[in-house]
């Protein structure tokens, strides 16, 4: 079993900011790595942000019970920590499914049960007996649904596995977030649902019809359902579309991880259409911050169907789609070029051809996110590439 040290999450809120100051140091005892030492000081960072309006905010009169699937992944794991360093109640729900990694997912569970407000069941989404009693024991005051088949390219190879955990999985979240009667549903999507689209930035508003991979279909077909069960059962949900996430704790099957994980090792890195390829990437602890606001901006359904303009929330619903992305178009061998300066060794680059389902580029307008909450993404692709670089070479003593 793996041997945890200390985790101290730490806040301080100012009126219209938010400094956190958080350090993990943490002992594992592997029988493939002996035992492994990560070292983290503790950093401060200080970000503004805007208060939902009165009306829209979520009382804390007491300790807020927020349900969160996928807690044992790259994002749920972020959040989780984030939610519990500002005072919140978490419960977890995860799969543990060997896509990936278990012991990376394993790991970061160790970690947030230091804390003594979080608990955690593992089950399949699949399994509604299962979630549906976890969810009535918790009585969660809001969802945030985050777990999913993720993967562009292993859609190709697997697509059931997506109608079941992203479709199927879905519904029972939504059955027992309008059972309960919860307060605000969040839930993920992707920007992979702009498919096709080639109008830059891509915007809320944007016409989303032409998905390109299983994955994708799957998370749009999540956002008309999440809009269904909104408009009839009027329980306020908020969709988000994520934009390429990375940073510390990331999943091995993401760019990143394989660029730096090849570089480290002196072996050839898959650099598919030539490089010519653009992703608005979007550092973890951006992406989290963004969600974290999101939950006290609950959408209300207008009462005279008009809509503000530039607002994707629905005119018969109190449902709204928010990209989550940097606003920033960055070129694939820049962002290459940049994790070599960081490791100190050039790639071994293999140029290859675009893969079935890609697509050239990816843009957030992230204008909507700023509206809503205040906050935008502020973190370069440079600084949060040497926060994954040093997170990598300190857990994998590489």
């Amino acid at each position: 079993m793996p041997d945890f040290g200390a985790y101290f999450p730490r806040t301080g809120r100012l009126t219209g900011e938010v400094f956190v100051d958080y350090g993990i140091h943490t002992r594992f005892n592997l029988p493939s790595h002996g035992r492994l030492s990560l070292g983290w000081s503790f950093a401060r960072r200080k970000i503004r942000y805007r208060r939902a309006p009165a009306a829209c905010r979520i009382a804390r009169k007491s300790m807020t019970r927020v349900l969160i699937t996928g807690t044992a992944g790259f994002i749920g794991f972020h959040l989780a920590r984030l939610l519990l360093a500002e005072g919140f109640r978490v419960h977890g729900y995860d799969g543990m499914t060997d896509y990936y990694d278990v012991r990376l997912k394993q790991r970061r569970h160790a970690i947030l049960l230091q804390n003594g407000n979080f608990s955690a069941t593992e089950g399949m989404l699949e399994d509604r007996a299962l979630f549906d009693r976890v969810a009535d024991e918790f009585r969660p005051e809001v969802i945030i649904h985050l777990a999913a088949q993720a993967g562009v390219r292993y859609s190709l190879e697997n697509p059931r596995a997506y109608i079941d955990a992203n479709v199927t999985g879905t519904f029972n979240v939504m059955e027992a977030a309008r059972r309960l009667e919860v307060r605000h549903l969040l839930m993920a999507s992707t920007s992979s649902v702009y498919g096709a689209n080639e109008e830059m930035p891509f915007r809320e508003t944007d016409k989303a019809d032409t998905q390109l991979t299983i994955y994708a279909a799957t998370k749009k077909a999540t956002e008309s359902m999440g809009h269904v069960y909104a408009h009839l059962w009027n329980l306020p949900t908020t969709m988000f579309r994520f934009f390429t996430v990375y940073g510390p704790w990331g999943r091995p099957d993401m760019a990143p991880y394989k660029f730096v994980d090849a570089i480290v090792e002196g072996r050839p890195v898959d650099i598919y259409n030539h490089g010519d390829m653009y992703r608005d990437f979007t550092y973890v602890d951006d992406l989290v911050r963004g969600v974290r606001l999101l939950i006290d901006a609950v959408p209300v359904r207008p009462a005279d169907g008009v809509v503000p303009e530039g607002d994707s929330l629905s005119p018969v619903a109190p449902w709204r789609v928010v990209n989550i992305g940097n606003s920033d178009k960055v070129r694939l061998l820049d962002f290459v070029d940049a994790i070599e300066d960081c490791i100190g060794r050039p790639a071994i680059r293999n140029y290859m051809e675009m893969q079935k389902g890609d697509v050239q580029a990816t843009w957030a307008d992230a204008t909507l996110l700023q509206r809503l909450t205040g906050y935008r993404p502020q973190t370069g692709f440079r600084d949060g590439i040497a926060q994954f670089v040093g997170w990598f070479r300190d857990y994998y003593g590489k």
